[in-house]
């Protein structure tokens, strides 16, 4: 009888299970499932990019870069009472910093900005023109195929003062535009961006191209236009003036019978080799 009735609990438990699990089954039917759906959207990151471009939109209009410049009670202060720095505009975005366009009537700061790392982007740019013509040569290289010894120049600021000045009137006369824009053209043009550097590993040294700093640009660009001034008139019937008059014009043009441009397309030759 106990035997029986064990039999019988068994049957139960095992019958119900099936019921339920077939009318499951029935439930769970393709056909009668319903479709899920999303309260909240999708979200698309392609379209949420700031990197997307859709075709179907016109594309924006490019705006012009606004430069901020230093407001100074000086402004109305004009280069040798003449050309004003007012309205000059750099554009090459990595020389803003270190281009510097104080307004002043005689670039000579007598040496007070030129204590202190990196002070020298305090000096104007005219008057660091200056002092790099106040030189007497390349040095060890040759400046156009020769080496050049010159002592008439060094130290004589007021002489070199002279010199710029009339070479920004040939400038002026020429182009029909400010001479400090046109200078900052020709330096924004004869800067290198890129150079070589020796590197040793292992007891073998090697060059390799690396980028330079934008204070170093500015003063390559700047030496370069200098020296082609003082190389173009060294020995012959040119006057300095006129010759680094020629040599800011030709640089603004990025005219290849630039000095300066040569020398940065040389610089940038190297370089793209050794990389």
């Amino acid at each position: 009888m106990v035997e029986e009735k064990i039999k019988e609990t068994k049957e139960e438990i095992t019958k119900t299970p099936v019921v339920e699990v077939a009318k499951a089954e029935e439930s769970t039917d393709t056909q009668d499932r319903p479709t899920r759906t999303f309260d909240r959207p999708r979200r698309d990151f392609r379209s949420n990019s700031r990197f997307s471009r859709d075709d179907s939109q016109p594309a924006e209009e490019v705006k012009t870069p606004v430069f901020v410049k230093k407001v100074t009670p000086f402004d109305d202060y004009k280069m040798f009472n003449k050309w004003s720095s007012k309205d000059v505009i750099v554009t090459d975005l990595s020389l803003v910093s270190y281009i510097n366009l104080d307004p002043v009537i005689i670039p000579h700061s007598f040496g007070r900005k030129s204590q202190g790392r990196f002070a020298k982007m305090n000096i104007n740019v005219v008057e660091r023109l200056i002092n790099k013509a106040m030189r007497s040569g390349q040095g060890k290289r040759k400046l156009s195929g020769r080496y050049i010894r010159g002592r008439n120049g060094c130290g004589k600021k007021l002489q070199v003062m002279q010199i710029v000045q009339d070479a920004f009137t040939i400038v002026e006369q020429k182009t029909k535009q400010n001479p400090i824009q046109v200078l900052i053209q020709a330096i924004e043009n004869s800067a290198p961006r890129e150079d070589v550097t020796r590197m040793k590993r292992g007891g073998v040294a090697y060059s390799i191209a690396v980028d330079v700093s934008p204070l170093k640009r500015l003063d390559a660009a700047i030496k370069n236009i200098a020296l082609a001034g003082f190389g173009n008139s060294f020995n012959t019937k040119t006057e300095a003036h006129e010759a680094l008059a020629e040599e800011i014009i030709s640089a603004s043009k990025n005219d290849i019978k630039s000095i300066a441009i040569k020398r940065r397309d040389e610089v940038e030759r190297i370089a793209k080799a050794s990389r």
